[in-house]
C-alpha cells in the first residue's frame, strides 16, 4: 500500500505538477509580496496536487469532439473552453483574495481578459512543446512541464506594471494561440477544399488491419482519384517505444501470437499506455495481414504497403513522409484517418508535416480492433479472420 502511494505521488505526471505549482506561488508571490497570501497558497496547491486529473478530463473532452467531427478546430475548442474556465477561476480568486490589486489586470482586460491570453498562450506553448517532442528533442514531460512554466511567469510579469511587459503578453497570447487555431482551422479547410487526384497516404497501427480500414481506402480511391494510396504500418509506437526505453511499461508475455503489454512499477500513474489495448501483433505479422487483407479485398493494384523500419525507428512517421515526398515530388499528398483517438494522433502529424490533405472518417461503425483480438468475428477479412483465430 505505501509503496503504491509512493509511487502515485512520484510519478512524472505529479512531479511536473507540482513544480508548476511552485512556479506559480513563486512567480506571483514575488511579483505582488503576497508570500503568505492564503489565496495564493491554495490556489498554488490545488494546482500542485490536481492539475493531471484536470489534465486528463481536458485530454477527453478534445477526444469526444474529435469522435463525433473529426475536425481539428472543434476539438482544440473543446480543450480550450475547460482551461479558460479555470483560468479564469483562478484570476477571479486572486483579486478575491487579495493576491494582487485589481489595477495589475488593467490594459489586459480584467479577469476574463488575462484568463483568454494566457489560455491562449499555453496552448500555443503546449503545443510547440509537443511539436518538439515528436521531432526527437527533448522529453515529453519536461518539454510541457518548461512551456507551462513559462506561461506563468510570463502572466504574471504581465500583472506588476513592468514597462512593455503587458503589451508583450497580449502580442504573446495572440500570437500563440493565433498560430495553433489557425492551423487547426486550415487543416479543416483543407479537408473540405482539395485537388483531386495526387497520392494518398493511411498510417496507423493496423492491429489487425479490418473492413473499416479497407472502406477508408475505397472512399479515398472514390472521392479523390488518387493514383494510388500508401499504407505504412507502425513498427512500434512512439508512446510504448519511449515508455519500454524508460522501463515504464514491458513485453509481459505472447498469447496467440499477440504481444502483451504491461505497466511497470515506474509507469506513471497519470498517463494512458495503452489506449487502443495492451495486445499487439509483431510489426512484421501486421504488415503481412495488411497485405492479405489488401489482395482479398482487389485493393492490391491500388494500394502499396510500405515498409521502411530505419527510417520510422530514427524519425517515425515524420520521416516516412519525408521519403513519400522524395519518391512523389509535387504530388498533393492526401493523408487519410479515422476520428478515433489513434486516427488524430495521426491527423496531427499530417499536420506538422506541411501541406497536406487529410481525409477524415467520422468513426460510426462498432468495427474495431480491439474486439477483433478478443475474438470477435465478422470485423475483417477473411483471410485475416482466419489467422487471428490460429
Amino acid at each position: 500500500m505505501f509503496d503504491s502511494l509512493k509511487r502515485y505521488i512520484l510519478s512524472p505526471s505529479n512531479i511536473v505538477a507540482a513544480c508548476i505549482g511552485a512556479t506559480m506561488y513563486t512567480a506571483y508571490a514575488w511579483a505582488h509580496y503576497a508570500w503568505s497570501n492564503p489565496a495564493l497558497i491554495g490556489t498554488a496547491m490545488f494546482v500542485g496536487l490536481l492539475l493531471p486529473i484536470y489534465s486528463r478530463l481536458s485530454n477527453r473532452a478534445e477526444e469526444f469532439v474529435n469522435l463525433q467531427f473529426a475536425l481539428v478546430t472543434l476539438g482544440r475548442l473543446a480543450r480550450l473552453a475547460p482551461q479558460l474556465a479555470f483560468n479564469f477561476a483562478v484570476f477571479w480568486v486572486f483579486l478575491w483574495g487579495g493576491v494582487m490589486p485589481r489595477a495589475a489586470l488593467e490594459g489586459i482586460g480584467g479577469v476574463l481578459g488575462v484568463a483568454i491570453l494566457t489560455t491562449l498562450a499555453s496552448q500555443g506553448a503546449q503545443y510547440a512543446a509537443l511539436l518538439l517532442y515528436n521531432r526527437g528533442i527533448g522529453d515529453q514531460n519536461r518539454n510541457v512541464l518548461l512551456a507551462l512554466s513559462a506561461n506563468v511567469l510570463v502572466t504574471a510579469l504581465a500583472t506588476t506594471g513592468l514597462p512593455l511587459i503587458k503589451p508583450g503578453f497580449v502580442m504573446l497570447g495572440m500570437t500563440f494561440g493565433g498560430i495553433v487555431l489557425a492551423m487547426g482551422l486550415l487543416s479543416d479547410i483543407r479537408g473540405t477544399w482539395f485537388p483531386l487526384h495526387g497520392i494518398g497516404i493511411f498510417f496507423g497501427t493496423f492491429n489487425p488491419f479490418h473492413k473499416t480500414h479497407v472502406e477508408i481506402i475505397r472512399q479515398a480511391l472514390a472521392e479523390r482519384h488518387l493514383e494510388k494510396i500508401i499504407v505504412h504500418p507502425t513498427i512500434v509506437p512512439k508512446l510504448h517505444a519511449h515508455a519500454l526505453s524508460k522501463k515504464e511499461i514491458r513485453v509481459a508475455t505472447n498469447e496467440g501470437g499477440l504481444d502483451v503489454l504491461e505497466r511497470t512499477s515506474k509507469a506513471d500513474a497519470h498517463v494512458n499506455y495503452f489506449p487502443t489495448g495492451n495486445r499487439f501483433y509483431p510489426p512484421q505479422t501486421r504488415r503481412i495481414l495488411i497485405e492479405l487483407a489488401l489482395e482479398e479485398s482487389g485493393l492490391q493494384d491500388r494500394v502499396q504497403v510500405m515498409w521502411l523500419p530505419e527510417i520510422y525507428r530514427d524519425r517515425g512517421f515524420h520521416g516516412v513522409i519525408s521519403a513519400i515526398r522524395r519518391m512523389h515530388p509535387r504530388k498533393a499528398l492526401h493523408g487519410l484517418h479515422g476520428s478515433d483517438l489513434g486516427g488524430m494522433w495521426v491527423r496531427s502529424i499530417y499536420d506538422e508535416c506541411g501541406w497536406i490533405y487529410p481525409l477524415a472518417v467520422r468513426r460510426r461503425d462498432k468495427v474495431s480492433a480491439t474486439a477483433i483480438r478478443k475474438g470477435a468475428t465478422g470485423m475483417t477479412t477473411r483471410m485475416v479472420a482466419t489467422f487471428s483465430q490460429i
